[in-house]
Parts: C-alpha cells; sequence; structure tokens
C-alpha cells in the first residue's frame, strides 16, 4: 500500500471504526501507527494520558503518520470500569487546564447541548425521524435541555467505552483514540460512563472518588447526555449499515427511559 511505501512500515491493520490505525514494524521495532490522529494528542502524551508519541511526520500523499511507543495489554472489562483508577484518570483529564488550553490552541470544537440536538436532526433517515422511540427520546431531550454556558466546558473524550481504556501489562491504565475529542460539560462522559457501566446505587461512592457530589442537577444532566449519545450512535450505526448493533442501541435506549 501507499501508506507502507512512503513510511518504510511494514503496517498490519488494527481493528477499529476508522480503519487509520496499525501496528507497524520495521527490523526490531514495533510502534502503534495512525493516520490523522487528533493534533492534541503530542498534549495527551505529555500528560500520561496515552502512551508516549514517539513522532509525527507528513507523508508523500498528505497523510500525516503518527507513531506511538506500541504496549502490551488489553482493554478493560465491564465490570472493570467502576474501578477507581478509572475515576481519577477521568477526573485528571476534566480537571486540567493545561489540556483545556491546548486543545483550544489547536481547534477544539466547543460542543453544547443544541449542536448535538442540530447534529443528530440533519439529514436523519426517514425510517429513524419516523421511529417513534427515537421521536419520543428527540422530543423529551428538546424540552429539557440543560444548561449549561462556556466556562463550564472540559476536555471531554466523547467515546469512553470501555474499548478506549488501556490497561498496560504493567498495570499503567491509559485512555486511547481521542478523534472525539471535544469542548462540553463532562456530563457527556460521566453520564454515558456511569448509565452504561455501573449501578446507580454505586454512583454516589464512585463520583466521591471523581470528586464531585452526586446530585439531583447531575443526574439529569448526566441521564440527558447518555440518551442523546445513543440517539446519535444509532444514526451512526443506520449510516454504516450496522443494523445489528443499532437496534442493540435501540434497545438500551429503551431500557434506559424506562428506568430513569
Amino acid at each position: 500500500m501507499d501508506l507502507e511505501y512512503n513510511s518504510g512500515w511494514k503496517l498490519h491493520p488494527i481493528g477499529g471504526d476508522t480503519g487509520q490505525a496499525y501496528m507497524g514494524t520495521k527490523a526490531e521495532e514495533k510502534l502503534f501507527l495512525k493516520r490523522n490522529s487528533s493534533p492534541f494528542l503530542a498534549a495527551l502524551s505529555v500528560e500520561g494520558i496515552t502512551p508516549r508519541l514517539i513522532w509525527t511526520k507528513r507523508i508523500g500523499n498528505g497523510d500525516v503518520l503518527t507513531a506511538q511507543e506500541w504496549l502490551n495489554g488489553r482493554t478493560l472489562k465491564k465490570d472493570e470500569m467502576s474501578s477507581l483508577d478509572v475515576a481519577h484518570l477521568l477526573s485528571r483529564i476534566h480537571n486540567s487546564e493545561n489540556l483545556r488550553r491546548m486543545l483550544t490552541r489547536v481547534g477544539g470544537q466547543e460542543v453544547k447541548p443544541t449542536d448535538l440536538l442540530s447534529d443528530y436532526q440533519t439529514d436523519l433517515p426517514l425510517d429513524l425521524k419516523n421511529h417513534s422511540l427515537l421521536t419520543d427520546v428527540f422530543h423529551h431531550l428538546l424540552e429539557t435541555i440543560p444548561a449549561t454556558d462556556s466556562s463550564c466546558l472540559r476536555v471531554c473524550h466523547g467515546d469512553v467505552y470501555r474499548k478506549n481504556w488501556l490497561l498496560s501489562d504493567e498495570n499503567r491504565l491509559y485512555l486511547v483514540d481521542w478523534d472525539s475529542a471535544m469542548l462540553c460539560d463532562p456530563a457527556r462522559d460521566l453520564g454515558v460512563l456511569l448509565c452504561q457501566y455501573i449501578e446507580k446505587d454505586d454512583w454516589k461512592s464512585w463520583l466521591s472518588h471523581y470528586g464531585i457530589e452526586l446530585t439531583e442537577e447531575l443526574i439529569e444532566k448526566m441521564m440527558w447526555y447518555a440518551a442523546m449519545n445513543y440517539l446519535i450512535q444509532i444514526k451512526q450505526h443506520h449510516k454504516k449499515a450496522r443494523f445489528h448493533k443499532m437496534n442493540q442501541d435501540i434497545i438500551r435506549l429503551q431500557e434506559l427511559v424506562t428506568t430513569k
């Protein structure tokens, strides 16, 4: 492939939605290579949020290739998402003024609830537009938009599912795949993580380790963002004809809104 020719690395594709990630090998060296990663990656590497960035180079076809250290490890299991290490790392990210400043510097987008609602509505397929559950949820979200302002916005990962949490063989935890990074209310990440992986009875304890108190206002915000995230994912799955995953998320959305 052109990328191999231009970079000099032997590339072995790694599973993922973008098809842009590879294990790169050259002689005895092994690296994690990715095309067109976010320029925010350098700041994340310095902070130890992601594996160490080794180099960045532009190759012949105009793509930017980044290389990170290759770490042997695994993604977290579902029951490990409630760990204190996850709470502490996510808190570090959300409360880092340096990361906020760096993401702003590289053009990080501010995303407010109205932006998410607008993005969902844009070019929405007719069968999703006519789906009774999705329509009801959307109208409810439209009527209950959480208050927010720019001073509340922090660096959010935007895709905190367990597949993006890497535990190295040295027992070091990383959050990877920052292509969806944004400046948003931290309730965006928290809502997705807590509603997906943590029993509601444990929210108060988990959030105390994260560093905030569980309030009714926070619960409402997290539930709002969790439901909004399901709508966005359902639309993405539909666009890519991943109908089994789409239907799974519709079921999860139904469970979320009926157990509020």
